[in-house]
């Protein structure tokens, strides 16, 4: 029996180790296979070849039938009961098992068999619970293993009462997958109690047929096979156009002047140009001011219609010609009339009121405007109306006494009564701003009396 089972099991490694070496082979020495047929959408059946090896880390639940074959010289009865041999009987019985590496694992089983009594009608019950280590070769058609363990081997009978004995086993076997969950487990065994003399031992045989399955295995899902969808000899996870045939390098259609129209939608294919037909577009506008060739005579210059050329400043004070009242002579910066292009000159009834304006005078530590200011206020509201364009800025400053914020305040407070009071006389308020500087800017010494009351001013200021 043992030289069959050893047999069966060098027979199935032998065929797979075959099988891998003959694949070896003809990878190294046979001509190239011919071409194949190009695989279709869905993949065809993958036949059974990547076996099924063992893993770790993994659970295995099995149960098994098979021969109970005890010893005539066994020594499971009742001392005071005479010995008598068992027959031969037919055996269930469950495992469980842990294998935390591929090739080793460990089992516990419980068994049962149906015997009887020989010469006699009477009938027995043997039984089994037991541990053991399993070492098994990492294949994936055939897994060839051996066991060993320890348990207890006992015996329920009329004739010889009931009895048990520490039990070592021993055995080999192999399981076969049928698929990544189920196995099918072929077992022999030899398992060692004590005989009748107690002074050696008693081999009682087992042979096991059984079923195994293995929690948390690894599917093996054959991978589907690579696809060229358009046909191009690019598959398409290479493939940049997988939906239509290409060329080199990336499976795309042919766009040799690199304009992103394709060679056969490409009316020029040789010049690159924009979509729909990829022709170069002649520029009819070159310096982009929307004036198009030949009617811009300046085409290199963004200039204006008619012609595109661009405006002249011909006195350089930055007024084109066609605002500038006096295009040959230069604006005057002075904040007088800057706009017109012209030079001129301040008037004389602008100069008095730029600077210090004398003869405003508020309440003492207020922003009221005291009465014999009007006269001066209104020769600035009248200045401001006979020059309509020129604005003004109207400052506000303290002396030095005091909180610094309250002068602040103040300040600006008395900048703001100034320009309210010219409004109300005529003058539009979009050309007074105010501005309150505090003692920030003084023009005389804060140390003496004089030198505050001179710093306590308004101040007007002619602004473009």
């Amino acid at each position: 029996m043992l030289a069959f089972v050893f047999g069966l099991s060098a027979t199935l490694t032998g065929t797979a180790l075959a099988q891998v070496s003959v694949s070896a082979s003809a990878g190294a020495d046979a001509p190239a296979a011919p071409p194949q047929p190009e695989p279709s959408a869905e993949p065809a059946f993958q036949p059974y070849t990547t076996g099924y090896p063992p893993e770790g880390n993994v659970f295995e639940l099995g149960v098994f039938g098979g021969a109970l074959l005890p010893s005539s010289d066994h020594n499971l009865r009742y001392e005071a009961y005479p010995q008598r041999e068992y027959s031969a009987g037919s055996e269930i019985g469950a495992r469980l098992g842990y294998f935390p590496l591929s090739f080793l694992g460990v089992e516990a089983e419980a068994m049962a068999a149906a015997s009887k009594i020989k010469h006699t009608e009477g009938s027995a019950m043997l039984y089994a619970v037991r541990a053991q280590l399993v070492l098994q070769a990492p294949l994936p058609y055939v897994q060839p293993f051996l066991i060993a363990g320890v348990g207890r081997l006992g015996a329920i009978s009329r004739p010889m009462a009931n009895d048990s004995d520490p039990a070592l086993h021993f055995g080999i076997g192999a399981k076969v997958p049928v698929n990544h969950a189920l196995s099918v487990r072929f077992d022999v065994r030899d398992t060692l109690t004590e005989n009748t003399q107690q002074n050696g031992q008693a081999q009682t045989f087992e042979i096991l047929l059984g079923l195994t399955t293995t929690v948390e295995r690894t599917r093996h899902v054959p991978p589907a096979p690579p696809l060229d969808t358009d046909h191009d000899g690019f598959l398409d996870r290479d493939d940049h156009c997988p939906g239509r045939a290409g060329v080199g390098p990336n499976g795309c259609p042919a766009d040799r002047d690199l304009d992103g129209v394709i060679d056969e939608d490409d009316y020029c294919p040789r010049e690159a140009g924009p979509a729909p037909k990829g022709c170069p577009i002649i520029d009819a506008d070159p310096d982009k001011d929307g004036v198009l060739l030949p009617c811009d005579q300046c085409p290199a210059e963004v200039g204006i219609k008619p012609d595109g050329c661009p405006i002249r400043d011909k006195d350089g004070d930055g007024i084109f010609d066609d605002k500038d009242k006096c295009p040959n002579e230069p604006e005057t910066k002075n904040g007088f009339e800057d706009r017109d292009g012209c030079p001129d000159a301040v008037p004389d009834a602008v100069k008095k009121f730029s600077g210090v304006v004398e003869g405003i005078y508020f309440d003492k530590a207020k922003a009221t405007i005291r009465a014999q200011s009007k006269a001066v206020l209104q020769n600035a509201a009248q200045v401001l109306k006979d020059y309509p364009s020129i604005s003004l800025e109207i400052a506000g400053h303290t002396s030095s006494d005091g909180d610094a914020a309250a002068n602040q305040r103040l300040s600006q407070e008395r900048a703001d009564s100034v320009k309210q009071w010219l409004v109300d006389n005529g003058v539009p308020p979009e050309r007074v701003r105010t501005r309150g500087a505090g003692a920030e800017e003084p023009i005389a010494d804060n140390k003496t009396p004089a030198g505050r009351e001179k710093n306590r001013r308004i101040e007007f200021k002619v602004i473009q």
